[in-house]
């Protein structure tokens, strides 16, 4: 396989687990990481009501992937960032079903039962509709 591992982050703990991870899978078969950050439309929204302007909102999202990134340079990974735009579950999918990615790497929020049957889950819903492999970590 020529692609490469998608890992979904929002800078999360359960993202920085998700990022060692991927960083095992990266070295072990010589691939390179996709970090993927989705703005989430209705986060979008409120970042426009609150922020002093398009700078602040950069500013503001990359403070939330610095923790990933330190992890992926101090691992010596190639990596490169996406910045996705829409619903988490759909960009991703339709991102990694569109480009040469092998593997897609994304943490659990840790739902219980009821609240994923309730509110559906951003890994699940990669997981049933993206075409490669998944990887969640808990």
């Amino acid at each position: 396989m020529s692609g490469n591992i998608l890992l979904a982050s929002d800078g999360s703990k359960h993202a920085l687990r998700a990022t060692e991870e991927a960083v095992k899978l990266a070295k072990g078969l010589n691939k390179e990481i996709i970090l993927a950050y989705v703005v989430d439309f209705d986060q979008s929204k409120t970042d426009v009501l609150h922020s002093a302007g398009s700078l602040d909102r950069e500013q503001k999202r990359k403070k939330q992937l610095e923790s990933t990134e330190q992890k992926l340079a101090e691992a010596g990974v190639a990596y490169s960032i996406k910045v996705l735009h829409g619903a988490p579950g759909p960009a991703i999918v339709e991102y990694a079903n569109e480009q040469a990615i092998d593997y897609v790497v994304l943490g659990s929020r840790g739902l219980n039962g009821l609240q994923e049957m309730v509110l559906g889950s951003v890994s699940h819903k990669v997981a049933k509709r993206v075409q490669c492999p998944v990887l969640i970590v808990k």
